[in-house]
C-alpha cells in the first residue's frame, strides 16, 4: 500500500494550517466492497422516502372511505397531506443540513433516520386530519434532513471517476421504494385481508421496519474526512483513509495506485455562518445558483405532483378501482429505477452538460405529446402509463442528477446547507405548489384541467433542460475540490467560479 504523500500539520510554520492529500487518496481508490458498504447503509433511506409518497397516494382513497378510522377526504390526503409533508421536508432539510455542515455527516445521518422512524411509526395511530398531518410534517422533517446530510456524505466518500452514476443510482433508488409501496398498497387495501381501518395503519409500519435494518448497517459508515480535517480533526480523518486504503486493498488484492494529486493545505476554521453561505451562492457562484433552482424547481414539481396524484389519475378518468391502482404506479416505479441505472454511467462518460439538459428537455417534449394524446381521448390506463412511464424514464435521471448536481458544485464547508437550501426553496417552489396545483386540477375530474397541468410541468421540465445547457458545469470525473475549492484553503490559485 502506497503511503500517504504529504500530511503535516502546521503547514508552512502556520500551526492553523493542514497539508492534506485526503481528498486525491479517497478518489483514487478502485471500488471495492468498502465503497457497497457505504453505498447501501447511506443510499437506501431514498427507498423510504419513495416508499412513504407512494403508500399515501395509493392510500388516499381508502383512508376517505367509512370506516377508515379517520375523518379525512381524498382531496385532503393528495393536496394538504402532501404540501405539509413536503413543506417539513423543506424545513428539515435546512434545519439539519445547517447542523450537519457544524456537528458532522455522520452524527445526523443517524439522527434524521431516528425522527423519521419515529414520526412514521406514530402516523399509524392517526385518529383525525390535524394528527395526520402533524404526523406527516415531522416524517417530512426527518426526510430533508437525510437529503442533506446523505449526499454530502456520499458525494464525499465516492471516488470522482464514479460520482456521477453512483449518485444518480443511490438517488434513483427512490423508486424501489415506489415499487415496494405500491404493490404493498394491493395487499394493503385487500379488505378480504384486512379491515377497513387496519390495513392503511400497517402501511406505516413498513417503513419502520425498513428503516431500522436500514439504522443497524449505518453505525458501520465512516465520517467523511474532508469534513473532518476541515474542523482541525486532521488525525482522525487520516485514520480513517488509512484503514480503507487497507481494507480496499485486502479486498480487491491489489497495490493501490499512486496518488497524482498535490495536497492541499487547509486552515481551520469555526463553524460557516449565513452571510458567508450567501455571499459565497450569490456573489461567488451566482450563475451555479440559478442553475441549482432551475433543475430542483422543475423536477420537483413534476415528481411530487405525480408520486402523490397518480393515482387519483387513474380512479378519476380511467375508472380504476383504488385497490389496484398499485400495479399500474409498480410499472411507473420501474422505470424510473431503470432511468438513473441505464443512463447513469453516461453522465460520467458522455458528461454532466449533455445528459442532465437531455434528460430534462426529452422529458419535456415526451409530457407535452402525452398532454395532446389525453386530450384526445387517445389514451387507456394502460396508455397513460405508458406514456407516464417513458416521461418519467428521462426525467427520473434529469431529477437525480439536480441533487448531484448542488451537490458537487459549492464548497465543502457549505454543501449540506447548499443541498438542503435548493433542496427546500426548489421544493417549497415547486413541490408544494405541485400537489396543490397539479391535484387541483386533475381532481376537477374535467379533461381539459388536467392536461394543463401536464403542460405546466413539461413547461418546467422544459426550462429547467434549456438553462442547463447554458449553465451547466462540466464536472465529470473532477474533484469536489477542484469544482469549488474549499472556503478555508489557504492560496486558493485553483478555485474557479462560474
Amino acid at each position: 500500500m502506497s503511503a500517504p504523500q504529504h500530511r503535516t500539520v502546521g503547514a508552512g510554520g502556520d500551526p492553523g494550517v493542514i497539508e492534506t492529500d485526503v481528498p486525491a487518496r479517497l478518489d483514487r481508490l478502485p471500488w471495492s466492497p468498502w465503497h457497497w458498504r457505504i453505498l447501501i447503509g447511506l443510499g437506501t433511506v431514498w427507498i423510504l422516502d419513495g416508499l412513504e409518497v407512494t403508500i399515501v397516494g395509493n392510500l388516499a382513497a381508502r383512508l376517505a372511505e367509512p370506516g377508515s378510522g379517520i375523518a379525512i377526504s381524498t382531496a385532503q390526503v393528495t393536496t394538504v397531506a402532501a404540501a405539509i409533508y413536503v413543506a417539513g421536508a423543506c424545513c428539515g432539510a435546512l434545519f439539519f443540513g445547517w447542523l450537519t455542515d457544524r456537528l458532522g455527516r455522520k452524527k445526523l445521518f443517524m439522527l434524521t433516520l431516528a425522527v423519521y422512524l419515529l414520526a412514521t411509526g406514530v402516523t399509524a395511530l392517526s385518529w383525525t386530519p390535524w394528527f395526520f398531518f402533524v404526523c406527516r410534517f415531522f416524517t417530512g422533517f426527518g426526510i430533508g434532513g437525510e437529503y442533506a446530510a446523505i449526499n454530502s456524505a456520499i458525494d464525499e466518500l465516492i471516488p470522482a471517476r464514479v460520482r456521477g452514476r453512483v449518485d444518480l443510482i443511490v438517488n434513483g433508488s427512490f423508486w424501489i421504494g415506489a415499487a415496494l409501496g405500491a404493490f404493498a398498497s394491493i395487499a394493503l387495501l385487500n379488505t378480504s385481508l384486512f379491515a377497513t381501518d387496519v390495513g392503511w395503519r400497517l402501511a406505516f409500519g413498513i417503513g419502520v421496519v425498513l428503516g431500522l435494518v436500514i439504522l443497524l448497517v449505518r453505525r458501520h459508515v465512516p465520517e467523511s474526512p474532508r469534513w473532518l480535517f476541515t474542523h482541525g480533526k486532521g488525525e482522525e480523518a487520516e485514520e480513517i483513509v488509512r484503514d480503507a486504503e487497507a481494507i480496499v486493498e485486502r479486498e480487491t488484492g491489489e497495490p493501490l495506485p499512486p496518488v497524482d494529486e498535490p495536497p492541499i493545505r487547509i486552515r481551520e476554521r469555526g463553524p460557516i455562518g449565513f452571510v458567508t453561505i450567501a455571499r459565497t451562492l450569490v456573489s461567488t457562484y451566482p450563475r451555479r445558483t440559478i442553475l441549482g433552482l432551475s433543475l430542483f424547481i422543475g423536477q420537483s414539481f413534476l415528481y411530487n405532483s405525480v408520486t402523490f396524484g397518480y393515482a387519483v389519475i387513474l380512479t378519476t378518468f380511467f375508472d380504476v378501482p383504488a385497490g389496484d391502482t398499485g400495479y399500474y404506479f409498480a410499472v411507473i416505479a420501474v422505470g424510473n429505477f431503470l432511468g438513473p441505472v441505464l443512463l447513469g454511467h453516461f453522465f460520467d462518460s458522455v458528461g454532466r452538460k449533455p445528459m442532465i439538459a437531455g434528460s430534462y428537455i426529452g422529458s419535456g417534449v415526451l409530457l407535452f405529446g402525452t398532454a395532446w394524446l389525453f386530450q384526445n381521448g387517445s389514451l387507456s390506463a394502460v396508455g397513460m402509463t405508458a406514456c407516464w412511464t417513458a416521461v418519467l424514464f428521462f426525467a427520473s435521471a434529469g431529477a437525480s442528477a439536480a441533487y448531484l448536481t448542488v451537490s458537487e458544485i459549492f464548497p465543502l464547508e457549505t454543501r449540506a446547507l447548499c443541498i438542503a437550501f435548493f433542496y427546500a426553496v426548489g421544493t417549497a417552489a415547486g413541490g408544494i405548489s405541485g400537489p396543490l396545483l397539479f391535484n387541483g386540477l386533475v381532481s376537477s375530474g374535467e379533461v381539459g384541467d388536467a392536461t394543463l397541468a401536464f403542460c405546466i410541468g413539461a413547461a418546467l421540465m422544459t426550462a429547467a433542460g434549456l438553462v442547463e445547457a447554458f449553465l451547466g458545469v462540466r464536472a465529470e470525473r473532477r474533484s469536489l475540490e477542484s469544482l469549488a475549492a474549499p472556503l478555508s484553503q489557504v492560496e486558493r490559485a485553483d478555485a474557479t467560479a462560474s
